[in-house]
């Protein structure tokens, strides 16, 4: 069991031994093979994706909830906890696992069809394959209905014209999950690298996830086999189901990052000398701790209760909403105040808190901005939609 000062709530006595042994050896691999070089990769912009992808391949944190195709089939607070384990390292390295198994992966597991999965899920849950989903667009971003991409059908292909956004992986990616605009109404494709009129472009000069390799996804006249196409679904309905998978890793994920970023300011206050004794001794620094412990803690029963209702496989959109919400802005309060803790040493990477910070900005935006968490939450307390 993971002893942990911060438990405040005796939060580990509510996991079972299978979810104990999981977080332990995810947190085990997390600090021998990510923390130490966490910040040259953060501050050089890469990630070694094709030596990482295996090693989470192996450890089976890729569709880790994932149920047959070689995928670990877990459950919801497992792979939530797992989530929590990589984002104490950097955002960048959960963005990476989540948008592989809750977003590639989990497409083609609900949406595809039988051939489609055997082919691409077993080499992505071993990391063989790296994956990427193609939804955000340049004018589209909290409103997929919006999305220019079209697919249009000409006898048994589809030929795809439009521009991606801000997608996590593309380009490095082997498979990537598009979707587009049809006569019909919204299709997802599984392209493959290598396509003739597939690009993926990296965007550089980031600010944030800068350990997370980002980029766009060109479609000029990209031709695709019908057999490309996620059969089972036409409505947006598949896209949205993705990213509440996706925002249900948030929810655990940036807990993690506010977790190590007060870890980082407990044990700097205690070795910090100020006017004759250690920072931590202080009144203000105690209650600035206790502060954020406290809504640490509250958050963390929040994601359980939500992972255990997803468990027993009635988790409401909403529900997912009010996680995400909740969570991101904890975690981003809790390391800007981290970060005032260290003072001037706050701003460098050897201490954890700004880069935590700074990443935090992306978590809150993508996968729906707070504001659209806030609407999604309105619209189940007074049943009006007020989107528009």
């Amino acid at each position: 069991m993971i002893k942990n000062v911060l438990d405040l709530t005796n939060f580990s006595a509510l996991l079972n031994d299978e979810e104990r042994m999981l977080q332990t050896a995810m947190r085990e691999f997390a600090d021998k093979s990510l923390r130490p070089n966490i910040q040259d990769w953060y501050e050089n912009s890469s990630l070694p994706v094709e030596q990482l992808s295996p090693q989470f391949g192996e450890l089976g944190a890729l569709g880790m909830h994932l149920e047959g195709y070689d995928c670990p089939g877990t459950s919801a607070v497992a792979y939530g906890l797992a989530c929590m384990e990589i984002e104490a390292v950097d955002s960048g390295l959960r963005s990476f696992v989540s948008v592989q198994g809750s977003l590639a992966m989990f497409a083609i597991h609900h949406w595809g069809s039988e051939e489609q999965k055997q082919k691409y899920l077993p080499k992505m849950a071993a990391g063989e394959y790296i994956g990427c989903f193609g939804l955000t667009e340049p004018d589209a971003g909290s409103d997929p209905a919006s999305m220019k991409t079209r697919a249009v059908r000409d006898g048994d292909d589809w030929i795809l014209n439009g521009t991606k956004m801000w997608i996590t992986n593309s380009p490095i990616a082997d498979v990537a999950v598009v979707w587009a605009r049809t006569d019909e109404g919204f299709a997802g494709f599984i392209l493959e690298k290598g396509m003739e009129g597939f690009s993926a472009p990296e965007i550089q000069k980031k600010l944030s996830l800068r350990a997370s390799i980002t980029g766009e996804i060109v479609l000029d006249n990209c031709r695709v086999s019908d057999a490309q196409r996620l059969p089972e679904v036409s409505t947006l309905r598949g896209p949205l189901t993705c990213l509440n998978e996706a925002r249900y890793g948030i929810i655990w994920g940036a807990l993690g990052a506010a977790r190590d970023s007060l870890e980082t300011a407990i044990e700097y206050t205690e070795t910090r000398n100020v006017f004759g004794k250690s920072l931590s001794s202080y009144q203000l620094t105690q209650a600035k701790l206790a502060d954020m412990a406290v809504e640490l803690n509250k958050s963390t029963l929040l994601a359980l209760q939500l992972g255990r209702l997803k468990d027993e496989g009635k988790l409401a959109p909403h529900q997912v909403s009010v996680g995400k919400l909740n969570s991101t802005r904890v975690a981003i309060d809790i390391a800007r105040q981290c970060r005032t803790l260290l003072g001037a040493s706050g701003i460098t990477l050897e201490y954890s808190p700004m880069r935590h910070a700074n990443n935090l900005e992306s978590v809150l935006t993508y996968e729906g901005t707070a504001e659209m968490h806030q609407l999604i939450i309105g619209q189940a307390l007074t049943d009006k939609p007020a989107f528009r």
